[in-house]
């Protein structure tokens, strides 16, 4: 028989991880969003292109999806448009390089739950994908 308590007679918390998908054109900045997620996201596959993600999305089902804007084939607005509709709980995280007024009113029309500049993916990304998956209230993020 086998005892989960550690000494002390204290279960240890073990706190379930974001199943995250990940769409970004540019090998490295894929790359690296594997690596600044890895930690703290179980990260269930990475694509390239629009409708390789929105396919995806519909049979791994994650919790959280980062998704780039200007992704071949199929932009990311597009992408997420589609994706909230076939899995409307899933949280889509949308990152671009383009600080526009207009494209982020319309990257939360089609559903996103954040829109990230890509320049502050390296503090904002990780608080923005636990707070998808923790219930949390989309932030401001810039």
């Amino acid at each position: 028989m086998t005892n989960d308590r550690e000494a002390g007679g204290m279960t240890p918390l073990v706190r379930p991880q974001p199943r995250v998908l990940l769409a970004e054109d540019y090998g490295p900045l894929l790359v690296a969003l594997r690596r600044l997620l890895a930690p703290s996201c179980d990260v269930v596959g990475s694509f390239t292109d629009g409708p390789a993600v929105v396919d995806a999305a519909t049979r791994l089902r994650p919790d959280v999806i980062v998704l780039d804007l200007n992704l071949p084939t199929m932009n990311g607005l597009e992408a997420c448009r589609r994706i909230k509709e076939t899995l409307p709980l899933c949280k889509v995280v949308l990152i671009t390089a383009a600080d526009d007024e207009a494209l982020r009113e319309r990257a939360f029309e089609v559903g996103a739950f954040a829109f990230v500049l890509k320049h502050r993916i390296a503090d904002d990304l990780g608080p923005i994908v636990q707070s998808a998956f923790l219930g949390g209230t989309a932030p401001h993020a810039g």
